[in-house]
């Protein structure tokens, strides 16, 4: 039986490419449902786009499995952020921002999604993967198809009430299933195919969404399903999600999926890649030049772009340094918003991360309808 364990990383994991939206900060929002200590709150919105939060007791309300995977040998951690952020991309085709208030998952517990997500068994009637066969050949064992289920809520609000007007639930499926055939042994590989992946969990999606609705809270709520498929140990991107069921209120079985094109790529990319827009890769490519003819200390000027079809989406550029003069910072970090803004697309959301082995030096974002490029350096006191 696969160990399951649960992550619970936020700080510490890189910027990676997920969302693509505006990355500015949000504060707790003045208005309340109940401004005493004891009531619930909204965190407010920094743009649009986003979904305000629910505060509870002066505290955020936290998921109650947030992060719960089956343990991989060397997980990819920019999957989970991944798998998460493009859950909120994809609810946001059915919950409307202006009209929904987003919430931690508090319908499934961890208990609950760590039996979903092992093995079926005598001993776990409700597991989701399917029971060993005895095995250990890569191509005869059964893998683990589902690596991660994720619970997200929407609130509608009314007379100064937030009640459940919908939730999304995330199913992630191993392109591959890392194992071992003997506990300290070498690590193994089985393959599952984009088709045999995707097959397997909308057919635990029914499994799931009549679960689901034996919940009295979620019996009459529009449930969204969403198939996301993760990216190798070794890819320097997340995955990405394949389709997504929208099932009204009381369905009980999926009748339909819509089908997803939304793709990652690195830049420069890497060896047989080619972008679906040649020109983003090339004016990638203009900008890291024009940056590394400028400033020769820099150890690497890398980007994860994301596309919906052939459109990008957005962008995450970072820049390792070995910068250690706080002026050289500035003025790189000032060169930066003017070479940005000259060389990589616009109409789309970018960030630009530059960093140390110290840490972050500095940051610059630019929105999706924005014209120039925003900086923070960070000081070394």
């Amino acid at each position: 039986m696969k160990r399951l364990r649960t992550f619970m990383a936020l700080a510490a994991v890189p910027l990676i490419l997920a969302g693509c939206g505006d990355l500015g900060g949000s504060s707790v929002s003045t208005s309340s449902n109940n401004s005493k200590s004891g009531g619930t709150q909204l965190t407010g919105q920094s743009t649009d786009s986003d979904y305000e939060g629910v505060i509870e007791s002066g505290h955020y309300r936290v998921s109650k499995s947030r992060g719960v995977t089956n343990s991989q040998d060397s997980d990819n951690t920019y999957n989970l952020k991944s798998f998460e952020n493009g859950m909120l991309n994809v609810s946001k085709k059915v919950f409307s921002t202006k009209k929904y208030v987003f919430q931690e998952g508090q319908y499934l517990s961890s208990d609950t999604v760590q039996n979903w997500l092992d093995r079926k068994s005598k001993s776990n009637s409700t597991g989701l993967n399917p029971a060993s066969n005895g095995s250990k050949s890569p191509n005869k064992r059964n893998p683990i198809y589902i690596q991660a289920l994720e619970e997200q809520d929407y609130m509608t609000q009314k007379n100064n009430k937030l009640s459940l007007g919908g939730v999304t639930i995330g199913i992630a499926v191993n392109s591959i299933d890392y194992y071992k055939k003997t506990q300290y042994g070498s690590t193994y590989q089985t393959k599952i195919s984009k088709a045999e992946g995707e097959a397997y969990a909308k057919k635990a999606a029914n499994t799931v969404l009549q679960r689901l609705r034996k919940k009295s809270a979620l019996k009459n709520v529009p449930i969204v399903i969403a198939v996301y498929r993760q990216a190798s140990n070794d890819s320097l991107v997340g995955g990405n999600f394949l389709a997504y069921s929208t099932n009204k209120a009381g369905k009980t079985s999926v009748s339909s999926w819509t089908p997803l094109d939304v793709k990652n790529y690195t830049f420069p990319l890497q060896s047989g890649q080619s972008s679906p827009n040649s020109n983003d890769s090339s004016a990638f490519s203009n900008f890291k030049s024009e940056v590394e003819d400028f400033f020769p200390n820099l150890s690497g000027v890398t980007a994860q772009a994301q596309y919906d079809g052939k459109s990008l989406s957005g962008m995450h550029v970072n820049i390792t340094t070995q910068f250690y003069s706080q002026t050289e910072i500035i003025s790189f970090t000032q060169y930066l918003q003017t070479t940005a803004q000259k060389y990589l697309p616009s109409g789309v959301p970018i960030d630009i991360t530059v960093s140390s082995t110290d840490g972050i030096q500095s940051f610059l974002s630019r929105s999706k309808n924005a014209k120039k490029f925003s900086s923070h350096v960070f000081n070394s006191y």
